[in-house]
């Protein structure tokens, strides 16, 4: 893996190693983004299910389709 360094007062661009600590900090990001994309994904469905199962018992109360969608407004 590599870095491009741009010095903007001379425009002289570099390109780089990324040193074992900088690709070990990039790895522990890549990581930490994923956990918290699925813990996201997770909360997501949650809330779904929970939605579902309450205009389920809504229903199962007698209450129609237009009444329980007023109610989620």
């Amino acid at each position: 893996m590599e870095k491009v360094i741009v010095d903007c007062t001379t425009g002289e661009t570099q390109v780089v190693p990324l040193t074992p600590e900088e690709v070990a900090e990039l790895e522990a990001a890549a990581a930490q983004a994923e956990a918290d994309r699925l813990a996201a994904e997770a909360e997501a469905a949650a809330k779904a299910e929970a939605k579902a199962s309450a205009e389920a018992k809504l229903a199962a109360l007698g209450l129609s389709p237009e009444e329980i969608a007023a109610l989620s407004k």
